[in-house]
């Protein structure tokens, strides 16, 4: 039996809660991203599969998040965050001791299993304490908190990619898992509502099934996996564009990489001001047609010839502020769908919307490695912009706002 927190937290300070055990997953799919060319000549691999320690691991937080919502609304939000955290903490030690690219993959999908926990219930935490406009822009908020964490990840990961070796940043990530752990042991509530009948509370098919069948939520969460597959898109084939293609190092990747979280922040910042009163379907149309504006620059100052940093960066600082726009509003849209079943919401949006970025970063690898051009990668963001519009517009035809 889990005992209770020391204390419950005030809304405020519950925010700042979420925002620690939320940051988790972002910083540990950014931070070893500056270390990915060392890492394959370290263990003695190629750029396609060195590729698979990040698409393992989004794939593994897709399907965990399928699983870690219907559970939370069945057994509580503070248990599954609870084991899902001590998960994550076990995974990164193994990483940290890996001697084989096999064994780095396996435990990054162990990893991602775990990490992803915060994220899922941080989102179905928030939709117990708040109805859909209130949630759109709680969300905007904790998301502009853990933006920090890929903001200063890829420096981090950099810094001690080339000064302490790669290992060293999965050490740290064991580190910080321990710490939110025993944060979110102290302090972390419980939220979700207690039922009369435990039994009467639909099991994992039967919630996702009803969702399924539910235009509305899947209009917002393929709004959620659009904008999310343009973002990885660039996490996946960046570090190789920029430091094989532009010749930058880990530590420069990680410096220029700030401006990408930095519009994420803005984007967020926005959302939590004015999600109430310009409503949701407002705020994803204009970040998804922000972010497809964003990659036609990108792919034009490329076919221009211009092969520099700030032709790659400044594009996805846009992209990062229209998907700070876009994300928050269409994952409290679909998590407000059917509020009794916010957990799994909170986790079939989010399978579909890492799941999609896992698929991106394979595509990514692969083209890169045949075709060793940038090209492949302006145009796969293209595409997958132009239809998170598409899906944004939608909104409004599956629930009006």
């Amino acid at each position: 039996m889990i005992p209770a927190p020391l204390w419950s937290a005030s809304p405020r300070l519950l925010i700042v809660l979420l925002i620690v055990v939320s940051s988790l997953n972002p910083i540990a799919i950014n931070m070893f991203v500056p270390a990915m060319p060392n890492i394959m000549r370290g263990l003695d691999t190629d750029q396609a599969t060195i590729q698979l320690v990040l698409s393992v691991y989004l794939f593994s937080t897709a399907v965990a998040q399928l699983l870690l919502g219907p559970l939370s609304d069945r057994h509580g939000r503070r248990p599954v965050l609870l084991a899902g955290l001590t998960v994550f903490v076990v995974a990164s030690i193994i990483c940290t001791t890996a001697q084989s690219i096999g064994v780095l993959v396996a435990a990054r999908a162990v990893q991602g299993f775990g990490g992803c926990v915060g994220i899922v219930l941080g989102r179905a935490i928030i939709r117990d304490r708040y109805e859909r406009d209130r949630a759109a822009a709680m969300i905007g908020y904790v998301t502009m908190g853990f933006a920090i964490s890929p903001m200063v990840g890829p420096i981090i990961g950099g810094l001690l990619n080339d000064f302490l070796g790669w290992r060293s940043i999965f050490g740290l990530l064991a580190a910080l898992g321990v710490v939110v752990t025993v944060v979110a042991l102290l302090f972390l509530p419980e939220t979700r509502a207690a039922a009369t009948d435990p039994s009467e509370r639909p099991g994992f098919l039967k919630s996702l099934a009803i969702l399924a069948r539910l235009p509305a939520f899947w209009a917002y969460a393929l709004t959620c996996a659009f904008g999310t597959a343009v973002f990885f898109s660039f996490l996946g084939g960046t570090p190789f564009v920029a430091i094989d293609m532009l010749g930058m190092t880990g530590t420069e990747y990680g410096l220029y990489f700030i401006l990408v979280p930095g519009g994420f922040m803005l984007g967020n910042f926005l959302t939590g001001r004015f999600s109430q009163r310009f409503g949701i379907f407002a705020l994803v149309v204009t970040g998804s047609v922000i972010s497809l504006l964003a990659v036609i620059g990108m792919f034009l100052a490329f076919l221009a010839g211009w092969y520099h940093p700030i032709a790659l960066f400044l594009p996805m600082y846009a992209i990062g502020f229209g998907n700070g726009l876009t994300l928050a509003n269409a994952l409290a849209g679909a998590v407000s769908v059917r509020p009794d079943l916010a957990g799994a919401a909170s986790g079939f949006a989010g399978a579909m919307q890492v799941g999609s970025g896992g698929v991106a970063t394979v595509v990514i690898g692969a083209l890169l490695s045949a075709t060793h051009s940038v090209f492949p990668l302006t145009i796969c963001m293209a595409v997958l912009a132009l239809l998170g519009v598409f899906a944004a517009i939608s909104t409004r035809v599956a629930r009006q706002t």
